[in-house]
């Protein structure tokens, strides 16, 4: 009898009872309990820019009974898996790539039947983690096989691959070996490692000659110890191979088994003159570091902006400001003006983002209309924000339609969100219907280098409108082949299929736009020529230009599907999934399920593709006091009866809460003693009277917040919102729309819907009211609360809230079926404790007040109990100030 185990997008499976268990990863390892892993390798072929590698680590158990073993690798996110296997005292296990329903379908089964479940996390600003167990018998022996693909991408003149190297214990057969073919040539090859010393330098071995190069890593036990006699590894960080090719024309094309990728990328271009518009969030949330990170950046690009240039900056908060009234040239007089503009850069209000970015566009389409801009010359707005549009038109669609339609497509938009409070959906959205992209900026020291780094990525436009055409009658499933600019050191990709696949020959036109005048030329290439170059055949994996066609067309369809709706987006779902399930990819539309005998503990385990556009905030209804979520930029929330909700940014996974109090009592949710702001709420219970408070739902009805070195005071309830300033008081209904600002104050009203409140330029707060129907016969309008930018906080911060505002790690094993077949049980290893917990869903009600968006977390039961600080009574105040 067979059993699956499924793999979100990485696997962890564990059935019923745990045996002792052992983690290791091909770069994530920890040994215990008589697991050895003898062997680790990462085996890479690179042949065009197109990358196979494949991972393989072996691990015996050398204890006396079944012990199970954690299989954890880190993937680059631009990555498609490809294969998987488990090879089990020498029998194989293969896994197989399904449509997602139907993976999940079968993974349910087993779970039923047994088996447990984990999900693939993203890990990293790069990566994204694959984990899959197994339970190994004494004596036994396990092999690991991964296998994935991905397009290399050449950035500032060279091409790179990322691999993560973390062992954390001596492994006897360590290697990396890279292996390189381009038929252009290899002018430059590197190696280096975050970990590197001056001794392993010299274990790296790099040779190249010709069209292949060669890269080795393979040190011993002694050189991977940190000391002599230590049992420490060094290894541990980056390891990235970089490369060039010969470009002795402007492209190349390639033609192999009725498929052929063409790469464009030509030098000594002199470079068109860009008019750069910065629009840039400076709303009371961008205070402190990120406000210093940015005017940091800004300074520095100024360094790097040429004479010939034009800029200017837009600034938004609850209004927008200008440096100038149009672009300016960037003469060195202007340039010293405009450090200093950028100096005095701070932050006030809320986030007029669609003030801010209609602005921009206004201006640039100005320009060009007034011919302030030279004809020639690249235009680029480049946006940054750390939150979501509250101030003016806040509709994201609304603010997408009239931002398509003011660009026209005339220039590309850049979006760059900082932190984890930005709607990233919404962002990457935009982008991608205007030509540009996405990006996130991770809070971190080094932030503003991350926005220093993407400037330089655009910074330096060769050609726009670039525009490669091949013959209609000749050529199907073209990718894209229109590019609105071309820049220094990157390089642009275009692939397709022959409609008559024994044709050998194509002619290309390629036409552009450069500083001094067009670009244009064809360009030809038959099969034989490609074949000539190919002759060295072990380097070639299987039809590599189809593979590599199929993965740039799967890329771009998903990005495509991002921004559609409707019968369009069902459309590309299709096209999608048809060639990740004829590829064998593992996309966000694709599952492997992986499948196990029953002598293997019957496990089921699922593998999906993360996507970076996640909505990380989120937020818990259910049946007692609802409360908090906390994500990366610190960020929580609670609504409806009350649940807290705990982000776990790293692992992009939630933990969740509930605290079942009686009606009337007052719970301290946040207590920053440093900042002076206290944010307490009172319980309501439903219409039944007289109800055993064990069975009646209840709800936060009254809230307050205070910030004691203002002397404010904000009273909220399900009616009215009452402000104390001192011994002044000013009343409001949810019946009115209202911006109010005042020292140390900022408060918005939308109407019947939310207010957003902020406090001394520190932590904001949204409050979202819940209206239900008068005559319903047991539930009462309630309020749900939100908090942005929790890290304006202090690290003495406190409350059952504000505890979480602090970094907090768990770790989830043994997963089971539970009481709900639907539901299922698992062990978290958090604080030092082992806690019982249940996989279940809360509500977000940020976008959809009335249906709320379902967000998965893992639920810790008697009131949190292990989980928050002391017991849940001790939580209980007084009175709401």
């Amino acid at each position: 009898m067979w059993w699956q185990y499924f793999v979100k997008g990485a696997i962890v499976m564990t059935p019923g009872t745990p045996p002792p268990c052992s983690f290791f990863s091909f770069f994530n390892l920890q040994v215990v309990n008589g697991i050895e892993i003898y062997s680790m390798k990462i085996d890479s072929k690179v042949t065009s820019r197109f990358a196979r590698n494949v991972i393989t680590s072996r691990a015996v158990n050398r204890g006396n009974m079944h012990k199970e073993v954690f299989f954890d690798v880190e993937l680059p996110k631009t990555a498609f898996i490809t294969n998987f296997s488990m090879t089990i005292d020498g029998v194989t296990y293969p896994g197989n790539i399904k449509e997602k329903e139907a993976a999940k379908q079968e993974y349910e089964k087993a779970v039923s039947k047994g088996q447990t479940a984990g999900l693939v996390k993203a890990s990293g600003r790069k990566t994204e983690k694959f984990t899959v167990s197994v339970n190994i018998a004494a004596a036994s022996k396990v092999t690991f096989e991964l296998t994935y693909e991905e397009l290399l991408k050449r950035q500032f003149g060279k091409y790179e691959m990322f691999i993560k190297v973390k062992p954390k214990q001596l492994v006897k057969d360590f290697e990396i070996d890279v292996s390189i073919f381009e038929p252009q040539g290899i002018t430059e090859l590197e190696a280096e490692g975050t970990f590197i010393t001056n001794d392993l330098q010299n274990v790296i071995k790099k040779t190249f000659s010709d069209k292949k190069g060669h890269i080795s890593f393979k040190p011993t036990l002694d050189q991977q110890r940190t000391c002599a006699n230590c049992s420490q590894s060094l290894l541990d960080g980056d390891f990235t191979v970089k490369y060039d090719v010969k470009r002795t024309t402007p492209d190349n094309l390639q033609i192999v088994n009725g498929y052929f990728v063409h790469f464009f990328a030509p030098t000594n271009l002199p470079q068109l003159p860009k008019n750069i518009i910065f629009v840039i969030d400076i709303s009371g949330s961008m205070s402190g570091r990120e406000i210093e990170q940015t005017r940091e950046a800004l300074l520095k690009i100024l360094d790097d902006i040429r004479d010939d240039d034009f800029l200017n900056f837009i600034l938004f908060g609850s209004d927008v400001h200008t440096w100038k009234e149009k672009l300016i040239r960037a003469t060195p007089e202007n340039l010293d003006e405009a450090r200093k503009f950028v100096r005095g850069i701070d932050t006030e209000g809320m986030t007029n983002l669609y003030g801010g970015i209609m602005k921009g566009i206004e201006m640039l389409n100005a320009a060009h209309e007034e011919n302030v801009v030279p004809k020639r010359s690249a235009s680029i707005i480049i946006m940054l924000t750390d939150g979501q549009p509250n101030v003016g038109i806040s509709d994201t669609q609304d603010i997408r339609a009239h931002v398509k339609k003011a660009t026209e497509g005339k220039y590309p938009l850049y979006n760059l969100g900082f932190g984890y409070g930005v709607d990233y959906g919404f962002l990457e959205k935009m982008a991608l219907e205007n030509k540009g992209l996405a990006r996130r900026i991770y809070p971190d020291s080094d932030s503003a280098l991350q926005l220093q780094g993407f400037y330089d990525e655009v910074s330096n436009p060769m050609l726009m409108d670039v525009e490669l055409h091949y013959p209609e009658n000749e050529i199907s499933g073209l990718t894209k082949n229109s590019f609105k600019h071309f820049y220094d050191g990157s390089e642009i990709v275009v692939a397709g299929r022959f409609v008559d696949i024994n044709q050998n020959r194509l002619t290309v036109d390629v036409k552009g736009e450069g500083a001094n005048d067009a670009l244009s030329f064809t360009t030809q290439q038959d099969a034989e020529q490609t074949a000539k170059a190919f002759q060295e055949q072990e380097y070639i994996f299987g039809d590599y230009i189809e593979r590599l066609w199929a993965y740039l067309t799967i890329e771009q369809l998903l990005e495509k599907r991002t921004a559609a709706t409707g019968e369009e987006k069902e459309n590309l779902t299709a096209e999608v999934l048809d060639l990740s399930l004829k590829y064998k990819f593992v996309t966000p539309l694709t599952s492997m399920v992986v499948t196990k005998p029953e002598d293997y503990d019957n496990q089921a385990g699922i593998a999906d593709k993360m996507t970076e556009g996640i909505d990380i905030f989120s937020f818990a209804l259910s049946k007692k006091p609802n409360v908090p979520l906390m994500y990366p930029k610190r960020k929580a929330l609670f609504d409806g009866d009350p649940h807290f909700i705990i982000s776990v940014p790293q692992k992009e996974d939630a933990i969740c809460f509930n605290i079942n109090e009686k009606p009337g009592d007052v719970l301290s949710l946040i207590n920053d003693p440093v900042t002076g702001i206290t944010v307490n709420g009172e319980l309501i219970g439903d219409k039944r009277a007289n109800s055993d408070t064990k069975t009646q739902n209840t709800y936060f009805g009254k809230l307050g917040i205070a910030n004691k070195h203002l002397n404010l005071k904000v009273t909220v309830t399900s009616e009215k919102i009452t402000i104390q300033n001192g011994n002044e008081k000013t009343a409001f209904t949810w019946l009115d729309s209202v911006t109010l600002q005042q020292e140390g104050l900022t408060l918005i009203i939308n109407r019947e819907k939310n207010l957003v409140l902020s406090m001394g330029g520190g932590a904001s707060f949204v409050i979202v009211l819940h209206q239900v129907w008068k005559k319903h016969p047991l539930q009462q309008d309630f309020l749900g609360l939100y908090t942005l930018k929790s890290h304006k906080l202090s690290e003495q911060t406190h409350g059952l809230l504000g505890q979480f505002f602090h970094p907090i790690d768990f770790t989830i094993l043994e997963i089971h079926p539970g009481s709900d077949p639907k539901k299922p049980d698992a062990t978290m290893i958090i604080k030092n404790k082992e806690l019982t917990v249940t996989r279940g869903w809360q509500k977000d009600y940020r976008k959809d007040p009335k249906h709320g968006v379902d967000i998965p977390c893992w639920f810790v039961h008697n009131n949190g109990a292990g989980l928050i600080d002391g017991v849940h009574t001790d939580y209980i105040v007084s009175s709401l100030f």
